[in-house]
């Protein structure tokens, strides 16, 4: 992992839904240092704005998200007047920045700060008026009791090019960076956004957010990298259209990924064609597994099967999971192993762990076996151990990834033991099954 990209920081919301900062390194424009915020994470509802209750409902919902976290941000459309009115209602009746997606009219933009809106989403690519942009950026700047707003500039692949005037489209894409295999459309996003951000320093606003987002996952990460060279501003990761969560989980991870890990991105939003609260769950998880963020609730991790298995272990880790994100919030390390040969390894790396055997499970607690059960006692067992466990941890009687003893794999066809003499000797072939011995 790479240092953070320092940028300037970029604050988002108020005094009553809370203050997320995005970005940081760089001294803020009265000279004062900031530091790197955590990577936030951002959604945008799928139904329409001015369906007031729904609105809400949505909203709430992807606030509150699981045990494992909620969005930081979510952004709405307002696409019409009737959404920018529907946003004096909803705003007093959510906890959460809300941001206010506005493509082709200005107009929307200035209802939504009217409407007390948290950020401005404007795309370069469907806004081009100087003065209408300079409109916006004076209301943002007038905003919040005279405390501003930011803006995103967010420049897509399908909406940048100039679609209307022909020839001035075929010259932009003329503008080729020979060396490279998406140079054409590199050459276009910057010089948009450097087009785009002279009229934002003209007025001396720099409360910005850059995104430069695209389906090609390889594209998003030269775009980024490039932008990243030349801006100081907070980046928006993302992938746009990705597509359902099946693929566009993948699509997303490798190129958020490969920034993240490079030190490019301050904030995220993974695009499924499915419920936004999956682009949540994924956001975050993304971020947890990089260590970019502190996890809640438990990190599950299981074996991948193979015809080692004696028990039905899809459906135990998808039970275990399911459980897990009900009832524990502590970030607890849960292994679910299917065979007593990476089992034990597991167990040990684990705070509360199981590996099965013949129909039964060995149940660990960082790394002291706790119990032997029947392969139907598995689920309840587990879930008891985790429970008794995170009451530890909040009580201060026992601190994660702390391990106490090391884990001597179990005999395959006897008492548990080591059991390599009897496999050396060829015992193991003579038996019919494998067995864990109950305890």
């Amino acid at each position: 992992m790479h240092a953070r990209r320092p940028t300037r920081q970029i604050v988002i919301g108020d005094s009553r839904v809370g203050l997320i900062r995005i970005g940081g390194g760089l001294p803020d424009k009265h000279g004062n240092p900031t530091t790197p915020a955590p990577v936030s994470v951002q959604t945008m509802t799928a139904g329409y704005t001015h369906d007031i209750d729904a609105c809400i409902r949505e909203i709430n919902k992807l606030a509150a998200g699981t045990v494992g976290g909620g969005a930081d941000i979510v952004r709405v459309a307002v696409p019409e007047k009737k959404d920018t009115e529907a946003l004096k209602e909803i705003l007093p009746q959510v906890n959460i920045p809300i941001v206010a997606d506005v493509h082709f009219h200005f107009q929307r933009a200035l209802e939504a700060v009217e409407a007390g809106v948290h950020k401005i989403r404007l795309n370069p690519g469907n806004i081009q008026d100087r003065k209408q942009v300079i409109d916006v950026i004076q209301a943002c700047k007038s905003a919040n009791g005279g405390k501003g707003i930011p803006i995103r500039i967010g420049v897509n692949e399908g909406s940048i090019i100039e679609r209307r005037d022909k020839q001035k489209r075929m010259k932009e894409l003329g503008q080729v960076f020979s060396d490279h295999k998406h140079g054409y459309m590199l050459a276009i996003m910057i010089a948009k956004l450097e087009e785009y951000l002279d009229i934002f320093y003209e007025q001396d606003f720099h409360d910005i957010a850059i995104s430069a987002k695209s389906m090609d996952a390889s594209l998003v990460i030269d775009a980024y990298t490039a932008i990243g060279e030349r801006f100081n501003h907070p980046l928006h990761l993302g992938v746009t259209h990705a597509g359902p969560k099946e693929t566009g989980c993948i699509r997303s991870a490798a190129a958020l990924g490969a920034m993240l890990a490079s030190g490019i991105g301050d904030t995220i939003r993974i695009s499924y064609a499915n419920d936004p609260i999956y682009e949540v769950e994924d956001g975050l998880e993304l971020l947890y597994s990089m260590g970019l963020r502190e996890r809640k609730g438990a990190d599950l991790i299981a074996c991948p099967t193979c015809g080692r298995i004696q028990v039905d272990l899809f459906t135990l880790v998808q039970d275990v999971r399911k459980q897990l994100a009900e009832k524990i919030t502590v970030p607890m390390k849960v292994a679910v192993m299917g065979c007593i040969v990476n089992g034990p390894g597991e167990a040990e790396g684990a705070d509360v762990a199981v590996f099965a055997g013949d129909r039964r499970g060995i149940i660990y607690v960082q790394g002291e076996k706790v119990a032997n059960v029947s392969e139907p006692e598995i689920l309840d067992r587990l879930l008891a151990e985790c429970l008794n466990f995170q009451g530890r941890v909040l009580r201060g009687e026992a601190k994660l990834g702390e391990k106490k003893v090391d884990i001597i794999p179990p005999d395959p066809i006897g008492e548990l033991g080591s059991g390599y003499e009897k496999i050396a000797a060829g015992q193991v072939e003579k038996r019919a099954s494998l067995t864990i011995g109950k305890s």
